[in-house]
């Protein structure tokens, strides 16, 4: 169980806080969904949560172990916006033997089966790889190293409808065996598959009912 309590991010050099007292819960094995615009502190909160960067106040619990961003770090894996702008491989097999030299055939092997690039070649540079293909990987690089939350910022940005569609139902797939966090603008076809959802605005965390969310974007868009 992911547990935050009263998280707040008010960095010296600005005005207000960029997150203010976010409380949320997430159960193991369930999809939460964040939804905001461009600059409402959901990448933040995602930069915490890796411990990439760290609160002004309050505390982050996974079950009844309260959590430093050292822990964060091992704990967290977080696929960026566009993660294709980071590959530094020049072929996938060693995108994702990066920082872990010692992995072994079969272990590189299992993580591409399981985001659904098991037939593709370990030679292929991954910017030969399609879009959605790329944003596979970006899944398999974080789940070999194991985490126990996996976070994903903006996934479906820049992917057409049907790519869109497909990586809403690997995500689906996933969530039967990792705990997911994601954080969008566009909530789309992920409204259907979160179990939890937030909205954010003003560094300001409100619980919502998914269900609703997806009725009310069904009727926009007809």
């Amino acid at each position: 169980m992911l547990y935050l309590k009263n998280i707040t991010y008010h960095p010296p050099a600005t005005h207000t806080a960029i997150l203010k007292g976010l409380t949320l819960t997430l159960a193991p094995q369930q999809l939460g969904l964040i939804i905001g615009r461009s600059g409402s502190g959901k990448t933040t909160l995602l930069e915490i949560l890796a411990g990439l960067a760290q609160a002004t106040s309050g505390d982050i619990f996974w079950g009844e172990q309260g959590l430093t961003p050292d822990h964060l770090q091992q704990l967290a894996g977080l696929v960026f916006q566009f993660p294709e702008r980071h590959f530094c491989g020049s072929t996938v097999l060693e995108e994702l033997r990066m920082g872990h030299p010692e992995l072994g055939a079969e272990r590189v092997q299992e993580a591409l089966t399981e985001v659904g690039l098991g037939d593709i070649s370990l030679y292929t540079s991954p910017h030969a790889l399609s879009g959605g293909q790329q944003r596979r990987l970006a899944l398999a690089v974080q789940l070999i190293r194991q985490p126990t939350v996996l976070m994903l910022d903006e996934p479906t940005a820049g992917l057409d409808w049907s790519m869109r569609r497909q990586l809403a139902n690997l995500l689906l797939k996933l969530k039967s065996h990792w705990t997911l966090l994601v954080v969008t603008h566009d909530a789309g076809e992920l409204l259907q598959i979160a179990d939890s959802c937030w909205t954010i605005q003003q560094g300001e965390l409100n619980a919502v009912d998914p269900a609703s969310l997806g009725q009310k974007a069904a009727v926009t868009s007809h």
